[in-house]
Parts: structure tokens; sequence; C-alpha cells
């Protein structure tokens, strides 16, 4: 994010641009239709969502996938996600519950969803569970999921059908894309107080199959109107994005076109070259299959790109897709859903899918630091609308907003009871809430970092101004910890975190750093409120190392600390 913008960025910038001034027009025949409508802009070389003219952070947590499926069970769970210090939720609306039958569409449901989130001054992100969830076609109405001729199926290799409606059901693409547009235009007249300000189109999308006797079976669709297109020309529209595109393409794209002499007509093997397969576990970020994973992310962004736009013609709120990851457990496509918007592919959805404002990681492996700067390629936003809770969370929360100047942050089962008493998520919140204003003035302009530390790697350390700050891991009970930092002066820092030591070192290596001030505060209405000034052992006022603050392990504690030079 740091980097001058290329050419993928720019383009990035001009979909954005383009979706705000599509936001700003009235809907025709809306005589209440409000230019406040939520959208996304530039921030120094972050992507921030303005809600009703504000910047906005989604400091949020996803409800499991049932929870809006009933309006007893929904009821209390609003007040108990506001009382966990969330700003925001993501919840599910599902095809079965709003078109129970052809034709006839029912939104009680939605409308509870809304009033409730909208009573505890919570906003709201929606995902859409329409043709596909985590692959599979499971949330589709009985009257989709019995007529399999008519909305066909998926097939592997062998012939064999999975539960997963195929791409090339035109009806199948026809049916959802008219029961999305109906629900955003349901939204546009119920919303307005613009509670829904972000949606979810579909859910981890591709083909994926349990693990079998054949391990590749499912890496794409084997239909004979699927092979048929497999062997068909790649589409001209496609081959215009690549080469308007190609410097910046991502680095494997870009590899396996020009391996076969950057050819601009032919079909999919004789423009990207036949796949290879290396099942080998140490070999996992190897891109196995790769020409059938771009044949089918290029028929999943096209299909949802259907679906998308019907539903901006009716109300324009920002949409997304969300990706389940390819990670050293499930390394090749098939294994994670094939042709789902991983970075890898992420060129592919842009030409496809223009409606679809940026691709969001589902983070549940170790390798989060990398999977987030994968997700950042290109000037993608980064926003993470699925993780880890707990403790995890707590520390990811504040590197994740530090680090990367994300959108929004939100472990997933928010809502499960084993999170109601001491969850470690509710302090990282609180402290969140209150830095919120200042964490969005700082957003994209290199003057704010995350930390992350944990008993594999216990120090952190990072450039930030003309200091060097090292961060380490300060606790007997904590595995993992994390906080942020953002320069408010030459030689002013605002710090938070939970378990920590943090020390600010000169980069000239004859100067020391000393403390000057250190105040424990809150912001309130964005002003800072001290609470009282700490010295002596609150502190690390006396060190050889440099001068550094300490973080207790019990909270989380927010300072604003001073420092000074001298040789």
């Amino acid at each position: 994010m740091k980097k001058a913008f290329t050419a993928s960025g720019i383009l990035i910038i001009l979909m954005l641009t383009a979706c705000r001034q599509q936001i700003n027009t009235p809907v025709a025949g809306d005589e209440n239709a409000n230019k406040q409508i939520p959208y996304l802009e530039k921030h120094g070389s972050a992507a921030r969502l303005v809600v009703d003219g504000k910047p906005f952070l989604m400091i949020s947590g996803e409800l499991h996938n049932s929870t809006c499926g009933g309006f007893e069970y929904m009821r209390p769970v609003w007040k108990r996600m506001a009382d966990k210090n969330l700003n925001s939720v993501i919840a599910t609306v599902s095809w079965e519950l709003v078109e129970p039958e052809e034709g006839h569409f029912n939104f009680d449901l939605v409308d509870s969803t809304i009033t409730g989130a909208g009573k505890e001054g919570l906003k709201l992100a929606l995902i859409w569970f329409g043709s596909w969830k985590n692959s599979g076609s499971v949330y589709i109405p009985s009257w989709v999921k019995r007529d399999y001729k008519k909305y066909p199926r998926v097939l592997d290799e062998h012939g064999k059908a999975l539960e997963i409606l195929s791409t090339f059901g035109k009806e199948s693409e026809r049916a959802d894309a008219k029961a999305f547009a109906a629900l955003m235009k349901h939204i546009r007249e119920v919303d307005t107080d613009h509670t829904v300000i972000l949606i979810q189109v579909e859910n981890e999308i591709g083909i994926l199959d349990m693990p079998g006797t054949d391990p590749a079976a499912a890496r794409r669709d084997f239909s004979d109107i699927a092979d048929a297109a497999y062997n068909r020309p790649v589409p001209q529209k496609l081959i215009d994005y690549l080469i308007s595109n190609k410097e910046t393409l991502f680095p494997e794209l870009k590899k396996v076109w020009a391996a076969n002499g950057f050819r601009t007509e032919g079909t999919w093997e004789q423009v990207f070259g036949k796949s290879t397969f290396r099942p080998d576990p140490a070999d996992w970020k190897h891109y196995s299959f790769y020409t059938e994973e771009l044949f089918m992310a290029w028929h999943y962004a096209s299909y949802v790109e259907s679906i998308a736009s019907a539903g901006k013609a009716e109300y324009p709120l920002p949409m997304y897709v969300n990706a389940w990851l390819k990670q050293p457990g499930t390394r090749w496509p098939g294994r994670y859903p094939s042709g789902g918007p991983l970075p890898q592919v992420l060129d592919i959805w842009r030409a496809a899918a223009p409606s679809i404002s940026f691709i969001a990681p589902d983070i549940y492996i170790d390798e989060y630091q990398w999977t987030c700067e994968e997700f950042m390629r290109g000037g993608n936003p980064l926003f993470v609308p699925e993780t880890r809770g707990g403790e995890a969370g707590a520390a990811r929360a504040f590197y994740t907003f530090g680090e990367y100047s994300a959108g929004c942050f939100a472990p997933f089962g928010i809502d499960n009871r084993m999170w109601e008493n001491d969850d470690p998520l509710d302090m990282a919140y609180g402290a969140l809430r209150k830095l919120e204003p200042l964490i969005l003035e700082h957003q994209g302009m290199g003057t704010m970092k995350g930390i992350l530390v944990s008993e594999k790697e216990p120090v952190c350390r990072f450039e930030l101004g003309d200091f060097i700050v090292e961060a380490k891991l300060d606790s007997r009970r904590l595995k993992t910890t994390g906080g942020l930092i953002i320069q408010t002066g030459p030689e002013e820092f605002i710090c938070t975190g939970r378990a920590l030591d943090v020390f600010f070192i000169s980069k000239e290596g004859s100067e020391r750093v000393a403390l000057d001030t250190v105040e424990e505060g809150t912001f309130s209405g964005g002003r800072w409120m001290a609470e009282r000034r700490l010295n002596g052992d609150e502190t690390h006022a006396t060190t050889f190392d440099g001068a550094g603050l300490r973080f207790p392990e019990e909270r989380v504690s927010i300072q604003k600390v001073s420092v000074y030079k001298f040789r």
C-alpha cells in the first residue's frame, strides 16, 4: 500500500470513482433517493468506506450462518453485539427464505435484521447466500434444488454431479440475479437510515469436492457445455484487459502468458498453456492447474457480475466477494474452491466483474501477514470479513487496522455464547472504537503501524518517522498480542496495546532517545482526555536501548508519548 500506484491500482481507483458517481445519482423513479448512500473513497493509499458523509471503520464481526434465519433467535443478538463494542455486524440473507416460491418474495426476516441492528446503532454488511455458499449450492430454494435439468450442476472429470450450480446454467444466473435485484430494491425502499452499508455477493465461491481417490477431478467444470467453452477462444474482453494491464498483471499470470508468446487469440490452453500439477506439500504455493483455475474464475466472475449489476441497478451499495484461501492443506484448485476470487486470479475478476469493488480474504490460516499482503496486490483494498476471534483475533485486529489501513476486521461466529464473557476481543474493540477517528485520519498516510508479536515471534521492529520502534511481548500468559501506533507529531505518538514493551530508538546511532511525557488516557469526541501521567516503573524511562512504554497484561491501555533526542 505504500508503493506508487500501478496501472491496476489506477484501474481500481477509476472503478471506485465510477462507483461513487453512480451512487450519487438518484435511482430513477425513487423520490426518496439520498445522495449520502455509502460509498468507497481513496484516502492516501487506502480505501475508506464513507457512511452518511463520514468515513467509517468496520470494527465488526460475522454472525453464524443461520442466526438471522428466525425472528425470536435473532432478536437478543443485537444488544449483545453492541455490548461487545462492535459498530457493525456482518449478517446473512438467504435466497431460500427470500424467495421460497418462484416469483413470490418474503423480506420479513430482512426487515427484522435491519430493524434490530439499527435499534442498537449497528451498521450492517449483508451476505447474499444465493447460488453458492462455501462453494456448495445449499441456500438455493427448493424449486431450484429439485429442478437440476433447468438449473444444472457442476460435473467433475468423471461425470459425477456435485451439489454446486454450474456457472453455465443461464437459468440459474437469471433467477439469482432477479432475486438479488428484488432484495436490493427492497433495501433501498425500507432502509432510509442506511443501516446496510455493504453487500457481499455470494460466499466463498468456486468448485470444491471432498478428497477422494482422484485428487484433481473437481479442478473445473467438465460438463459438455463447459468443455466446449474451454476449447473455444479466450473472450476478447479478457484479452483486451491483459493487453492494457500487461506490465502490472499478477506475476504468475504474466509468466504463463509470456511463456506462450503473449498470444492475443486462441483457446485457454493456447493462450495460457497446459497446467502443471505439484502435489508436494512443501511446494504448496505452486499454482497447480492454473489454466483451469483462470477459466473457472472468468465464468464465476461473469456470473457474479450479472447478479451484482442487477442489484446495483436497483441500489448501488458497494459490493465485494470473499475467498476461501489456498493453503498448505488444500493447495490446488478443487481442494480449495476453484475459480474463487483469490489474488492469482484477481485480474480475471477485475476484467469480468467491474461491479465488484474488492475481493476479501477469509483468514483462518497461520500465514496471516502473507495473506493480507497477497490480497493488497494492485491496490486491492483490504477488508477481512472472516477470521479467528479470541486472543488471536484481538491481536490481529490492532495489527490489521494499524499495519494495512484495513477497512474491516470481523471474526466469524461473533455471536457464539463461548465469547459472551471475558472475550479478549471486547477490550481490543473498546480501544479501537475510541481511536476510530484517529485511525481513519491516518489510514494510507504512512504515519501508522501495526504490532503483532507471539511466542514464536516475540519481537516486532519497524521504522516510523525518524525512529525505529521495537515492540516486545511481555506476558506470562498470553501466547500472542498486538497493538498499533500512530505518529501525531515529529516526536509524538499515540500507542495502544496489551502485554507489550514498546521502545523508541533513534535511527542515528550517536543519538539517544528519552521520554519527555507519557500520559495514559482515552479519546472522547475525537479529543485526547488524559487520565494520569505515567513515569518511573510504569514506563521504561531509564534503559540503554531507548525510551520505552509498558502496556499491562490485564487490560488494553491507550498512551500518548512525547520523546526527545540527546547526545
